[in-house]
């Protein structure tokens, strides 16, 4: 299956890259409609600010679109996650690429640190194939100062941080799967993951 990781101008695509080449699997860094539509499976990475990526992600969010309704298999991470939300509070009210429902809300300050970064463990709520041999507990590693707010049918996994939040989303049809956390950082748990979405999602 090959896999391309969307390049939009933001994220951490190298580390994404070399896991996906640790496992095996046949990957390609690209921006051109061409390469995405010609892919098995897409990643959408993203660290930085809401309104910078969508703005970036501009050129590139139609062919994403009709690709995913077509039935491709799309993996958001982190920033990418939020990205697949209807919108976001993040520096004003910003319009997202609308294909979970939901809107991106900021940590509320406390006694806890913002952003919320490190390890943390895993309440799994949906059994779907990228979780394939996780253990419900498992930990992962997080990096954010906003989460997606959106109904319990989305939620496929949550964490606590205070409060409780997704910590992995999907659409209704099951091709689309955010993670709040960045499996390509998550050890041996990641990236099981990652082999899950390449071997588990693809034609």
């Amino acid at each position: 299956m090959k896999t391309v990781i969307i390049d939009y101008g933001l994220g951490n695509l190298r580390s994404i890259e070399k896991a996906l080449q640790y496992i095996g699997s046949e990957v390609e860094i690209s921006n051109e409609p061409s390469s995405i539509d010609r892919a098995d499976a897409l990643i959408l990475p993203g660290v930085g600010a809401f309104r910078d990526a969508m703005m970036h992600f501009s050129i590139l969010e139609k062919v994403v679109k009709e690709a995913v309704d077509d039935g491709k298999p799309l993996l958001g991470i982190c920033l990418g996650m939020q990205m697949l939300a209807s919108e976001s509070e993040e520096g004003g009210l910003h319009n997202g690429i609308d294909i979970i429902p939901g809107k991106v809300v900021r940590f509320l300050r406390s006694e806890l640190k913002v952003p919320h970064m490190g390890w943390n463990s895993l309440q799994i709520k949906k059994n779907i194939p990228l979780l394939k041999g996780i253990n419900n507990g498992s930990h992962v590693y997080f990096v954010h100062s906003y989460y997606v707010k959106t109904i319990t049918e989305f939620e496929v996994a949550m964490c606590d941080y205070g409060i409780e939040f997704p910590a992995m989303i999907t659409n209704g049809t099951g091709n689309v799967i955010g993670t709040q956390f960045h499996p390509e950082k998550s050890g041996t748990v990641g990236l099981k993951m990652l082999r899950n979405f390449v071997e588990n999602y693809g034609p």
